[in-house]
């Protein structure tokens, strides 16, 4: 299964982006409002929507200013959740939010549009940094 956000302009540099994105602890900033609970460490987050289960990520790749790959801390849960960074001027980025998950249909079906507005609010919470 494959979503893939929308493409959106920030007004920060692709080096900001990617700071804050490569800190699991700064992801609060940008989570949908409906956060349940959110713990991060170094090495990455678990979160939790009103009414979904916890999911746990950790930091799996990181490409400078350009990619921050976040991947399921579960192995029973085989995703990633990747942010694709693209300079467009000092002070302005385009980013770009893809899942990439291995599930069976039926879980497929289930997850399919809560992941949908995830990745739409995770996009538009990044967009709206300050």
């Amino acid at each position: 299964m494959n979503i893939t956000g929308e493409k959106t302009l920030v007004n920060k540099s692709a080096e900001e982006i990617y700071s804050l994105a490569s800190q699991p602890r700064e992801y609060s900033k940008f989570l949908p409002e409906n956060v349940d609970k959110f713990e991060a460490n170094d090495t990455g987050f678990i979160f939790a929507l009103k009414g979904m289960p916890e999911i746990a990520l950790k930091l799996k790749e990181k490409v400078p200013a350009s990619k921050v790959v976040l991947t399921s801390a579960k192995e029973s849960l085989k995703f990633d959740l990747s942010l694709f960074i693209k300079k467009i001027s000092d002070t302005s980025c385009e980013v770009q939010f893809v899942f990439d998950g291995k599930f069976n249909m039926f879980i497929a079906t289930m997850v399919e549009k809560p992941l949908k507005n995830f990745i739409k609010s995770l996009t538009e919470g990044i967009s709206k940094l300050p």
